[in-house]
C-alpha cells in the first residue's frame, strides 16, 4: 500500500447526503477480486447515462475536475452494505482522501485499510471546503497527516482529528499483511516451538 503522508491536489465538491456503496460502485461490479480497474466505474449510474456516453453535469466529468484526489462529500458518506469495492474504486480512480461530516463505520474502516484518509469535520468547516472545491481547477487543497492540517487555496488552515493508530499505518504504507509481517520473527519462533513441543500436530 503506497504510504500517506502528504497530499496535494484539486479536490471535487460532491455536496450529497447519504451517498452509499452501491452508488459508489455499483453491484454489476463487485464479480472481481482485483482492486484495480474499478476506477472507470466510480459513480457508474451518476457518472453515465445507459448508452455509455458521460452525463457532463456531473462533478467527476468536468474537465476541472476529472484528475481529483480530494472529494468534499456530504453527510454519512460511504453508508449501506459493506463493499471493500468502494475505496478501491475510490483509489483507482484517483481519489486519495474524502472529507465528509461523517461516514459510515465499515466505509471508514475500509478507507484506511486500502490507503485513502478519510476526514470527519464540522458541518461548517465542510462547508468552507465544499466552497472552496467549487473554484474548479483552483480548488487546489493540501492535506498533511503529520501535522493533522488542511490548507485550502486562500491558504486558510483546519486542524482535524484521525486515530494514532491509523494515522501511523496510513502514513507507513501498512496493509493488514504488512502489519502482520511486522511480527514475522515471533510468528516464526512461536511455529518452531509449536512444532518441538506437539509434533502431532
Amino acid at each position: 500500500m503506497e504510504p500517506f503522508n502528504k497530499l496535494e491536489g484539486v479536490a471535487a465538491p460532491l455536496n450529497m447526503i447519504n451517498v452509499d456503496t452501491d452508488m459508489i460502485i455499483p453491484k454489476q461490479y463487485l464479480k472481481t477480486i482485483h482492486r484495480t480497474g474499478l476506477g472507470k466505474a466510480l459513480f457508474d449510474e451518476m457518472r453515465f447515462n445507459q448508452d455509455g456516453s458521460e452525463k457532463p453535469d456531473f462533478v467527476l466529468n468536468k474537465p476541472a475536475y476529472r484528475k481529483a484526489k480530494i472529494l468534499v462529500a456530504g453527510n454519512n458518506f460511504g453508508c449501506g452494505s459493506s463493499r471493500e469495492h468502494a475505496p478501491w474504486a475510490l483509489l483507482d480512480f484517483g481519489i486519495r482522501c474524502v472529507i465528509a461530516p461523517s461516514f459510515a463505520d465499515i466505509f471508514y474502516g475500509n478507507c484506511f485499510k486500502n490507503g485513502i484518509l478519510p476526514i470527519t469535520l464540522p458541518q461548517e468547516d465542510v462547508n468552507k471546503l465544499m466552497d472552496d472545491a467549487e473554484r474548479g481547477a483552483n480548488a487546489v487543497i493540501s492535506i498533511d497527516l503529520e501535522k493533522q492540517e488542511i490548507r485550502g487555496p486562500d491558504g486558510g488552515m483546519i486542524k482535524f482529528e484521525v486515530d494514532a493508530f491509523r494515522k501511523q499505518v496510513l502514513m507507513n504504507g501498512w496493509d493488514d499483511i504488512s502489519l502482520t509481517l511486522r511480527a514475522e520473527d515471533k510468528i516464526s519462533t512461536f511455529e518452531k516451538n509449536q512444532h518441538t513441543q506437539t509434533p502431532w500436530l
